[in-house]
């Protein structure tokens, strides 16, 4: 017969209990011993206080990141941003297209609208999809990476990618309307006799050969020719807001793609008059306006460099304007509409890669040269050597880029901008190292691509529709009723 010892079954129980609730009491005891990790440190009210003066100076925080009271993009100087954003834009979309629009002839004026509308598609697309990546990634001295691909990372609440006040998101935006309107400049040399397609097959291409390049080597801290922003840059020249990266490249890519290009059919031999020169000021007064974003927007904050660059952009453009009529005084007899227009963008032109770089004084004479240098490039040059630049991009984009270039090493000034003061010693030199090679790549990209697009696709219509024109052939839509 089976007995059961119920005694030491009992006892059993209770040790394996016990066991339970000591290990328990020790697993909790330890937890209690083991301190909580400590807050980040409140930040002093010398350090609060240093956040504050550095936001009203548009300078660096003090405060470690993670613990300032105004950790994101400062209202203010981000608030300027995305203004400066919206006028840039607006430089594009309606300035240029309206600009150029009233320059050519009634039977093409939509083909130039849908250009600019179509371009601005085509590189917003691009620049989400690599191409602020590829312009602003570390990468190397030439090309960024694909960090940023699809816009990997940029954030609305970041700051730092562009400068230390302004949100990540707008500064992607900031950039990509100076990547919208490079490439739209150069419609106007070959305005009339490109077709629709090629526009933006070359355009695609060209974004990826010629324009994110040289926004990475002129602007990204890593490139090769931004000297305020890369120590060890090959070439230490400075620009403040595109001379070489939009006026250069689009203007010397013009010259290249509209001699390969050809004249247009009648050249020389009927009369290619603007068929609407309200248009083209309603457009040159929006460029000035839009200008404003362009050149006191690259300041990257509402700060005294700011202020500057908006004068000098006033002087510079309303002299140009006036001396770029008299030009036309002395020599033709009367000031022109279009002589008055073509000065002030020449005039915006130039001053744009030195507005946050030199004095009021300097501008002016940047405005009087502005008036008179690209005045014979437009007047004399494209008749000397007889090519068809048709609304005058390279006279005025790429002479002028080119001028005010090298005019911004000559009038540099570190009291202006401090950035100044360790670049000036031969900064002339290194700004012509920045436009030699800016004019020798452009134009061998600008080749290259050219006839690709040339022997596959076709550069221009057939003779029927250029003589019909481009907006009923190619748009199914005409500008003005019959």
């Amino acid at each position: 017969m089976k007995t059961t010892n119920t005694p030491v079954k009992w006892k059993r129980g209770l040790l394996v209990c016990l066991s339970v609730l000591t290990l328990t009491g020790s697993a909790l005891l330890a937890q209690e011993a083991t301190p909580a990790a400590a807050p980040p440190a409140e930040p002093t009210i010398e350090e609060r206080l240093a956040d504050i003066e550095a936001y009203m100076n548009n300078g660096e925080r003090v405060t470690a990141a993670g613990t300032s009271k105004v950790a994101g993009p400062g209202p203010g100087h981000n608030a300027w941003q995305m203004t400066s954003t919206a006028l840039v834009l607006f430089m594009t979309l309606p300035g240029l297209a309206l600009f150029y629009g009233g320059l050519v002839r009634r039977k093409n004026v939509l083909s130039v609208l849908a250009q600019c509308l179509g371009i601005a598609g085509l590189v917003t697309i691009l620049w989400w999809l690599c191409g602020y990546s590829l312009s602003f990634g570390a990468g190397n001295s030439i090309i960024g990476d694909f960090q940023y691909a699809f816009l990997n990372g940029v954030t609305p609440t970041a700051v730092g990618a562009g400068y230390h006040w302004i949100s990540d998101s707008m500064w992607a935006m900031f950039q990509l309307t100076f990547a919208i309107i490079t490439p739209a400049l150069i419609v106007g040399a070959i305005a009339e006799r490109m077709k629709f397609i090629s526009i933006l097959v070359f355009t695609a291409l060209w974004m990826f050969a010629v324009y994110f390049p040289f926004t990475h080597m002129v602007w990204s801290t890593t490139g090769l020719m931004a000297g305020p922003l890369n120590p060890d840059a090959g070439i230490k020249a400075i620009d403040f807001a595109g001379g070489t990266v939009v006026h250069m490249t689009s203007g010397w890519s013009a010259l290249v793609l509209c001699i390969i290009l050809g004249k247009r059919k009648g050249y020389g031999k009927e009369p290619m008059s603007p068929h609407s020169m309200v248009l083209c000021m309603i457009g040159t007064g929006m460029l000035w306006v839009g200008w404003y974003g362009f050149n006191a927007g690259s300041a990257l904050g509402a700060d005294g460099i700011a202020s500057n660059a908006f004068t000098t952009t006033t002087l510079s453009a309303a002299v140009g304007g006036f001396i770029w009529a008299v030009m036309e005084w002395i020599t033709r007899g009367k000031p022109s509409v279009l002589g008055l227009c073509s000065g002030i963008v020449s005039g915006l032109v130039v001053i744009t890669p030195a507005c946050g770089f030199v004095t009021a004084n300097a501008a002016v004479i940047m405005g009087i040269l502005a008036g008179i240098i690209p005045f014979f490039a437009v007047a004399y040059l494209k008749r000397i050597f007889g090519y068809d630049d048709a609304l005058d991009t390279f006279g005025i984009h790429g002479v002028g880029g080119t001028l005010g270039a090298i005019l911004t090493g000559i009038f540099a000034d570190p009291a202006t901008n401090s950035v100044v003061t360790d670049l000036k010693e031969g900064l002339v030199v290194e700004n012509l190292k920045a436009v030699v090679l800016t004019i020798v790549w452009s134009v061998a990209a600008t080749a290259v691509i050219a006839y690709i697009v040339k022997f596959t696709i076709g550069l221009r219509p057939n003779a029927e529709t250029e003589e019909t024109g481009l907006d009923l052939v190619e748009h199914g839509e005409s500008g003005y009723e019959h």
